[in-house]
């Protein structure tokens, strides 16, 4: 090669022409270092705890124990004697029973409530609506271990101690002002000319919540009826103190309560309740992760 041709070759044209591929790089390294890196660690730190649930569930008790011999990160011999032992040999089932009846009744009875009460502040529109929808969401920041003591009085008296209608009636104290809130913003978007004409064409105010507010609103209530269920199915407070006999209790006290004896800890089992405790609120969010999204990103556009 001659001078001429090295020299052309190392000239201006040659960095011009490499030029894009080094931007291209240094835009994927760049992506890579403020994108995937810390999603990646997101990730792992966020889907740590269940894997580490999954491999206890599934592990024998020699195992668990045996951390010099086993790799505690892995299952050599997968077991079901934890599982089985948790459905056959308590009263897992019924626990898991109560806790579906408890969530699925909370939530139906605070989205009734929220639903009224949130229709009523955004669309009737009465002196001091904004203060009304405020107080009530102010009243989800107070903490329930203040309205536990007058909550339990009022549960003693009305002779609900002890069953499952106590955390049904008590969980709606939570619910309702938060979920009337997130309500209250949903229907805000809904474009209020729609209404209008239903009135102009003589429909009443509760033929248009039926047939067109709610219609339009099923993203947010869906929403809403998320929020609810995963913190009743959760609740642990309420639950440890309103209910004491081992068949009334919810999964959350009970994997906690019944599978501890004194300081002998059946992590198996534990973790196994655990596990399967949280199947149902998993499937819950996949069947309406679309319309969780769809609320959370906006309503309808006029």
């Amino acid at each position: 090669m001659t001078e001429a041709s090295t020299a052309t070759a190392d000239g201006p044209e040659a960095r011009a022409a490499l030029a894009p591929e080094l931007m291209t790089w240094d835009s994927k390294a760049r992506r890579v270092v403020t994108l995937y890196v810390p999603l990646a660690c997101f990730v792992i730190i966020l889907l740590f705890p269940f894997y580490w649930m999954a491999v206890t569930a599934f592990k024998p008790n020699a195992e668990l124990y045996d951390y010099k011999t086993y790799n505690p990160f892995w299952i050599a011999s997968p077991t079901l004697d934890h599982i089985r032992h948790l459905l056959f040999n308590t009263s897992y089932p019924r626990w898991l029973w109560t806790t579906m009846l408890v969530a699925i009744a909370s939530t139906a009875l605070s989205l009734f409530a929220s639903v009224l009460a949130a229709y009523a502040i955004q669309r009737l529109r009465f002196r001091g609506s904004q203060y009304v929808g405020l107080a009530i969401y102010l009243a989800y920041l107070v903490p329930p271990s203040i309205l536990f003591i007058p909550l339990a009085t009022m549960v003693f008296r009305l002779g609900l101690f002890d069953t499952p209608f106590a955390l049904i009636l008590t969980y709606p104290t939570f619910l309702v002002p938060f979920c009337t809130w997130l309500l209250i913003g949903y229907f805000k978007s809904i474009p209020y000319e729609l209404e209008e004409c239903a009135l102009i064409d003589g429909a009443t105010r509760l033929q248009i919540l039926t047939q067109i507010t709610l219609p339009l609103a099923v993203p947010g209530l869906i929403s809403a009826g998320i929020f609810s269920f995963t913190l009743s199915w959760n609740e642990f407070i309420y639950a440890l103190a309103f209910i004491q006999s081992s068949e009334s209790k919810t999964v959350p006290v009970a994997i906690l309560t019944e599978l501890v004896s004194g300081d002998v800890y059946q992590w198996g089992a534990l973790m196994a309740g655990s596990l399967l405790g949280s199947l149902p609120v998993a499937i819950f969010y996949s069947f309406f992760v679309d319309y969780y999204v769809s609320s959370l990103t906006g309503a309808v556009k006029e």
